[in-house]
């Protein structure tokens, strides 16, 4: 996709959400089964199905898939197609790259060994590996604005309003 394809597909898109801004919200979901053997929940993707469990640091077996490094996937994803496109719109030809996202926890908060210890991560570091011909302020211009729309590196950065309920099934 070049710059002129990109823009030819999100042109009606912008228009639209210009002219009736109600039609830019979207209500995204993730739903989930409990596994009745062990804590696991599978997930439904658009991609198929996940089961998430323990990570071994917190006593799993490391089978299945843990809810920290899809954090850290979900951040390394959205950043890198953030990356391409906004090279893209720029005309900025990468010829290959990578995104690494890592991320610092101290498993005795969320296991309650230390009730000091913050649950979660306290550190998570994202970045690229880029080969292209760009400028250094090409490039500094482009990981500004991928900063600026990925849409999970600002969800981390600024925290939504989260809210937790349970109903009997």
């Amino acid at each position: 996709m070049d710059a002129e394809q990109l823009r030819a597909a999100q042109a009606p898109l912008k228009k639209t959400y210009c002219e009736d801004p109600a039609s830019a919200q979207l209500t995204l979901t993730a739903r989930g089964r409990l596994l009745a053997d062990r804590p696991a929940v599978t997930i439904e993707t658009g991609h198929g199905r996940v089961t998430a469990g323990l990570h071994p640091a917190a006593g799993g077996d490391g089978s299945d898939a843990c809810s920290g490094d899809m954090l850290l996937e979900a951040l390394a994803s959205c950043a890198g197609v953030t990356l391409k496109a906004v090279a893209t719109a720029m005309g900025i030809a990468i010829r290959s790259g990578s995104v690494s996202a890592e991320g610092d926890m101290d498993f005795r908060g969320t296991l309650g060994v230390d009730k000091e210890v913050a649950v979660g991560f306290q550190r998570i570091r994202l970045s690229f590996r880029l080969d292209t011909d760009a400028s250094d302020e090409q490039l500094d211009t482009l990981l500004r604005l991928s900063e600026r729309y990925c849409v999970v590196f600002q969800t981390l950065r600024q925290p939504p309003v989260l809210s937790l309920s349970r109903e009997r099934a």
